[in-house]
């Protein structure tokens, strides 16, 4: 194939807009600020987990400590009662030493569950601290999710304009080049997945960085300057210029 020489050097313009392209691509990639993303919203998971399990907690003990004062109410209950009836004198004296004794096994079972009460009110107490600590560090984890979602949001969009820009250039140089070398330059890119052509500086291929010698070498410097050449190693077209070393 043969095309001008210094169409071919456009390819060099067209070379550098897709590194940039494949640059950003790579960059979408593996974008750090989406890896941060990903880290915060695992710290707020775990951070809503512990919440909800201190929520469970604080529940659980106070229904306990509702069903214990409920008990207790029932002996003062019962106790007021007995007292009430023994106060009244219309009782036998059998009656009046039941009712001392239940009184007295009432004011036991008081103590007890009184007792039982205060040590669930400081569980409680504890439990609920905790709560207020996993709520406090949960919210400090939303926010810090929302500071990293805001920061890839802000990437991206940078990204996207990059982007856009490189691919509006690109379209501006191929369109100077012609159909039969912008289809070969495409058909390599796609291959290396980088670039179709690359410069020859030197006598080195800045593609694949290997320096032709020998018969490659006597190829391109023989060749015809408008004839399509290419790097024998990475399949790139090779593009001549006063740098080439030939």
């Amino acid at each position: 194939m043969k095309v001008d020489h210094f169409e071919q050097q456009k390819l060099l313009e067209l070379a550098a807009e897709d590194v940039a392209l494949t640059q950003l691509a790579h960059r979408r990639r593996t974008l750090p600020e989406a890896v941060a993303v990903e880290a915060a919203a695992e710290a707020e998971r775990t951070l809503a987990d512990d919440v909800v399990r201190a929520e469970t907690e604080v529940r659980d003990l106070q229904r306990e400590v509702k069903r214990l004062e409920g008990d207790v109410e029932t002996v003062r209950t019962r106790a007021a009662k007995d007292q009430t009836l023994l106060d009244s004198g219309s009782v036998s004296a059998k009656q009046m030493t039941d009712l001392q004794h239940e009184l007295e096994s009432l004011a036991r079972r008081q103590s007890d569950l009184e007792d039982q009460e205060l040590e669930l009110m400081e569980s409680l107490e504890t439990a609920e601290a905790a709560l207020r600590a996993a709520q406090e560090g949960r919210d400090a984890a939303r926010a810090e999710l929302e500071r990293a979602e805001q920061l890839r949001d802000d990437a991206l969009a940078d990204l996207t304009d990059g982007t856009h820009r490189h691919e509006a250039a690109r379209a501006a140089v191929a369109g100077g080049i012609s159909a039969p070398l912008l289809a070969l330059y495409d058909r390599i890119r796609t291959q290396t997945g980088t670039t179709g052509a690359a410069m020859l500086k030197a006598r080195q291929c800045q593609g694949c960085r290997i320096e032709l010698n020998g018969r490659e070498l006597a190829a391109v410097r023989n060749a015809d300057p408008h004839e399509v050449v290419r790097c024998e190693n990475c399949g790139r077209i090779l593009v001549r210029t006063a740098e080439s070393g030939l």
